[in-house]
């Protein structure tokens, strides 16, 4: 029988249990569905408190989630607002596990926040930001898990979640600031709609924006304490400057702050549900620690409503705050009776009627009563308990002033520290003047000692006067002297013995004011002393008043014993308020009535409102269209005046520059493009024609200067470009007019396209570029990194060059012996010396080039400064490339050389390359050197050394030859005279062969120089021109007999017998 009734127990109680679980989703299902709804109402207290209550209940917000992820929050601005309130609530007042299951579902209100700000409605931008805010809010407490969602945190919570780092505290401030930042954006947000709408505070579309605000309060209140309190730890351990950007922050927030809470103060919404702290007038100082005991920690207080909830016509129940039994009758009673299988096997006791089960019946009713009465009890409980926590927040305050007193105090006595310091050193000062009397003391005395010495001395002399005065004159007047000396050692006496008597009086003076300033600051040290033992008792009365709060605390338990005993009073005012409650809501019927008429009237009005728009914009953009007109035919006239000014024969004499006309084409085409991205622009928005009419306005200009200047160009090019750019200045004028003859309508303003206009500016740009002088393919802006990276190429070429020389003088060591080494390492040595004198010739040049850009580019750059001298730069690059070819085509010659595979003469003209391009370089750089340069002059030497070090390797390359050719000897003992005939005629044929055969060679060489010129961009008329600094080798007539090179940049001649110049030619 203890098993099946152990059974039963346990069946009834499951049943209990699921009842009880099943009752607790429907009310919180029935609370999240009356609080987040698509209705412009502010969410009700009520419905908000029993979904907190839920999380407290279930320790967490699992069924709050489940139940919200059901709302289609994308298709209702309204209902993503209301959802984001609630949730603000349950952060802020819900269980601590809230935290962690709203952090689950970060990434959902991140979407949320991102799909309403792409939308352009009043309610989406406000989710977007308040989305934002409870992103910052839950990563914020999340990071820091010692600060609770709802910010109220004693101070040494604080300094704990700051630590002792610097480095931490300072990146909290920086977090605090970004808190802030979200809370006061949504907070200007809500008042600036408000401001630009028909809603006000007392319309229920006004206070569902503004409900919200009451948790923004509470939150900037907690964050505005938080800020302080860490800037001026802040500024405690880091210098002022450094902290300057997060003094500009604060400042900033203060006022924004400040600005808000006034303005929500002075609305009638907030007036009854919260209590607004003010702010003081200025920000608080952090230069000055003294400024922290001023600041006084802002208090938000709820006040308690004391009317009761009215439930709604279709509410439920109130649900329990505890639960104390199980499950109500009422849940027991809507589910289907089942039938006990105890019940079914032995049957009910006492033929079908158990007492027991009245008894039960009875029991419930009971209890069911008892736990009405037990949630009244607590609702009043509850309200006793907030006024409590208001007077309990009201005492905080009045504590935290007497802390700030606590502060100002210990801060007097710091000051009044180092007035006691400074009046040590004022006694110290005291002693050094004492000692100086003293010191002025003794030297009085050894005074005396000296007048007494004078004394004596003074006796003996009047003794001696007798005597003295019977000898001579000169006695007389020494004496007289010594008299005078003695007048003068009283009058010094006297003069001392005053100063020793001033000095005392001073002295005197100064220690009587330093012993009243010290009972001075005696007297004002025992003030401050007895003001801090006031303020201590004052602690310790607010410490006994904390204790009287205890106590009543103790007293409001009894209180509560109390008010169980008055239920049957709390009954008959139940049913007073039940009839008041009644006459409220025909009166809320009323005013919904009047609210209804109101707005069918307010309706009335934006239409109106609407249809004014609508005409103004219709009139905004006939009158752009006409501003459109207007521009397309002064642009028409424009480019048609162009024209007129190809044909007319004024224009023939005017020339313009290949080098302009691209400059103009490059603009125009730059203006098509902003031409046509004004036309897209008016097409999405043909209300504003301004960016379009500015782009027709440069165009026409821009264009008109292309057409003027290819004609002007047109008159000194060749005659088939001329042509071809006459007739493309043309094209682009017709194109242009045709494209604004397009906007002029608007059939055709849809399909207007500049894109023909491009193409022919491009045409114009591209007969531009091949109108341009050759060599000036390199764009003027790049000629100065150009001329540095030549340079450097050519040094890095002769870099490799001596370590390829290296590697092959190595190679011949290994290779060869006798003659042959010996004439290898005298050419490679020569080689080498040839390399390195002209390395020392590039530094020597780099360095000359510095000197002569930094003297005359003035304030100009350097890249400027070349652009400006390209003629002179391009030259500088040619040198240089030149020197660095030569280097590396000797390197190859002496290689072949070496190896037998090559001639010596290739080695020679080699040298004879490098020693021409070396004084091309030397040349190019003394054009804008200045004569009395100290650099100049160690170029020249550099430039001789060069030419010395050529001269040996042709002299050490001829030896050579000479020295491994195997000269045969003639011997024509053996020959007849007949067969001697014909070997001269060979031989004359021979010499005639060769002959014509360099002759032509010649011509070739002079043909190949001249295509040089051209290549190189030198004109034919410089070509006969000589220069003092020439480079030539003798029997120079035999070179081509057409065109002369300049004398820098002439080669020596290639075609000579093998002969070793004199040494003079190359110094």
């Amino acid at each position: 029988m203890n098993s099946i009734s152990t059974r039963v127990r346990t069946k009834r109680t499951e049943a209990s249990l699921g009842a009880e679980r099943e009752h607790f989703d429907k009310k919180q299902l029935s609370s999240i569905s009356k609080a987040i709804n698509t209705t412009e109402t502010p969410v009700k207290e009520k419905h908000a408190r029993r979904i907190i209550l839920g999380t407290h209940r279930e320790k967490g917000a699992f069924t709050f989630w489940s139940y919200a992820l059901g709302f289609p929050l994308a298709s209702s601005s309204i209902l993503s607002w209301k959802f984001c309130h609630v949730l603000h609530k349950v952060l802020r007042d819900g269980h601590r596990n809230v935290l962690q299951d709203c952090m689950r579902h970060h990434s959902s209100i991140v979407e949320i926040g991102r799909l309403w700000a792409n939308l352009h409605d009043r309610y989406g931008q406000l989710v977007s930001l308040y989305t934002k805010l409870l992103c910052t809010k839950m990563e914020f407490h999340t990071k820091y898990s010692d600060i609770p969602p709802n910010l109220e945190v004693s101070d040494e919570v604080l300094e704990r979640a700051a630590g002792t780092d610097i480095n931490n505290v300072f990146q909290l401030t920086v977090e605090v600031f970004d808190y802030m930042d979200t809370e006061l954006r949504l907070a200007e947000t809500v008042l600036r709609q408000l401001n630009t709408s028909i809603a006000i505070s007392t319309l229920t579309s006004g206070q569902c924006r503004l409900s919200p605000l009451i948790q923004v309060v509470q939150d900037c209140s907690h964050l505005y304490h938080f800020t302080v309190k860490l800037l001026f730890k802040l500024h405690a351990c880091l210098p002022a400057d450094t902290l300057q950007g997060h003094r500009d922050r604060f400042h900033d927030q203060f006022h924004s702050l400040k600005t808000f809470f006034n303005r929500a103060r002075d609305m009638m919404y907030f007036k009854r549900l919260i209590q607004i702290p003010k702010l003081p007038d200025s920000p608080p100082n952090f230069l000055h620690a003294a400024s922290l005991a001023k600041h006084v920690k802002p208090v938000v207080v709820i006040p308690e409503d004391d009317e009761p909830e009215q439930p709604d016509d279709d509410d439920d129940d109130p649900e329990p705050l505890i639960d104390i039994g199980s499950a109500s009758a009422s849940m027991v009673e809507a589910q289907p009776q089942q039938v006990d299988i105890f019940d079914q096997t032995f049957g009910p006791p006492n033929g079908g009627f158990d007492d027991r089960d009245l008894q039960i019946e009875s029991l419930k009713r009971d209890l069911e009563l008892l736990r009405a009465e037990l949630e009244r009890v607590k609702a009043e409980a509850q309200r006793y308990i907030t006024q409590l926590k208001s007077q309990i927040n009201s005492l905080e305050a009045e504590l935290e002033e007497q802390r700030a007193q606590k502060q100002r105090a210990l801060v007097e006595n710091e000051q009044l520290r180092m007035e006691l310091e400074a009046v040590r050193r004022r006694n110290s000062e005291h002693e050094s003047i004492e000692a100086t009397f003293f010191e002025a003391e003794k030297r009085s005395q050894a005074t005396e000692q000296r007048y007494n010495k004078l004394k004596e001395k003074h006796t003996e002399l009047v003794a001696s006067h007798a005597e003295l005065l019977r000898r001579s004159a000169d006695t007389v007047k020494m004496l007289s002297a010594t008299q005078q000396t003695q007048e003068e050692v009283e009058r010094t006496k006297q003069q001392l013995t005053f100063e020793i008597d001033r000095i005392r009086q001073e002295s005197d003076m100064k220690l009587e004011e330093q012993k009243f300033e010290m009972e001075k600051l005696r007297r004002e040290l025992e003030e401050k002393m007895a003001e801090i033992m006031r303020i201590k008792s004052t602690l310790q009365t607010s410490e006994k008043t904390t204790e009287q709060v205890n106590s009543s605390m103790t007293a409001l338990q009894a209180e509560k014993e109390r008010l169980m005993r008055s239920m049957s009073e709390k009954e008959a005012e139940l049913s007073s308020l039940r009839q008041s409650a009644q006459l409220q809501q025909s009166s809320l019927q009323q005013e919904r009535d009047k609210s209804s008429r109101e707005l069918g009237e307010l309706q009335g009005k934006l239409q109106e409102k609407t249809s004014q728009e609508e005409q103004l914009k219709q009139k905004l953009l006939a009158e752009q269209f006409a501003l459109l007109q207007g521009t397309v035919t002064e642009a028409e006239n424009i480019i048609q005046d162009a024209v007129a000014k190809i044909d007319d024969p004024l224009h023939i004499r005017c020339t313009s520059s290949p080098d302009y006309l691209i400059s103009r084409a490059e603009a125009a085409l730059g203006s098509v493009d902003k031409v046509k991205r004004g036309h897209a622009d008016y097409l999405s928005n043909m209300g504003d024609a301004g960016s379009l009419v500015r782009a027709l306005t440069q165009f026409s200009h821009l264009a008109a200067d292309t057409i003027v200047n290819g004609s002007a160009t047109a008159h000194m090019a060749p005659t088939d470009h001329a042509d071809r750019l006459t007739e493309n200045c043309r094209g682009c004028a017709t194109e242009s007019l045709q494209f604004l003859k397009d906007l002029k309508s608007k059939i055709s303003l849809q399909r207007a396209d500049p894109a023909s206009v491009r193409v022919i500016i491009q045409r114009i740009l591209h007969l531009g570029q091949e109108l341009r002088p050759k060599g000036m393919d390199v764009r003027q802006d790049e000629l100065g990194d150009l001329v540095e990276k030549e340079m450097a190429s050519t040094s890095a070429a002769i870099e490799e060059a001596v370590r390829r020389i290296d590697e092959m003088m190595n190679q011949a060591r290994k290779d060869t012996s006798g003659i042959k080494l010996e004439v290898n390492e005298r050419i490679l040595n020569s080689c080498t010396d040839l390399m390195k004198a002209i390395r020392m010739l590039i530094i020597a040049s780099t360095d000359l080039q510095k000197e002569i850009v930094d003297g005359g580019k003035g304030a100009a750059t350097i890249q400027e400064f070349y652009a400006k001298n390209s003629r002179w730069t391009e030259g500088l690059i040619s040198a240089a490339k030149a020197v660095g070819w030569g280097a590396t085509e000797m390197v190859e010659s002496a290689d072949k050389v070496v190896l037998h595979t090559g001639k010596y003469e290739e080695l020679i003209v080699c040298s004879h390359e490098i020693a021409a391009s070396t004084a091309q370089l030397v040349a190019a750089s003394k054009v804008k050197a200045d004569r009395s340069s100290k650099r100049l002059t160690v170029l020249q030497q550099a430039s001789r050394r060069v030419n010395e070090m050529a001269a040996n390797v042709v002299a050490s390359t001829r030896t050579g030859q000479e020295n491994l050719e195997e000269k045969d000897t003639m011997d024509f003992s053996g020959m007849s005279l007949i067969r001697l005939k014909k070997e001269e005629m060979e031989s004359q044929v021979k010499v005639l062969e060769l002959e014509s055969h360099l002759e032509n060679e010649r011509v070739r060489l002079g043909e190949l120089r001249k295509k040089h010129y051209e290549l190189a961009g030198v004109p034919l008329e410089q070509v006969s021109e000589g220069n003092g600094d020439s480079f030539s080798l003798p029997h120079s007539a035999n070179m081509s007999p057409k065109h002369t090179k300049p004398a820098i940049m002439r080669k020596p001649n290639l075609a000579q017998k093998p002969h070793l110049p004199p040494k003079s030619l190359y110094k």
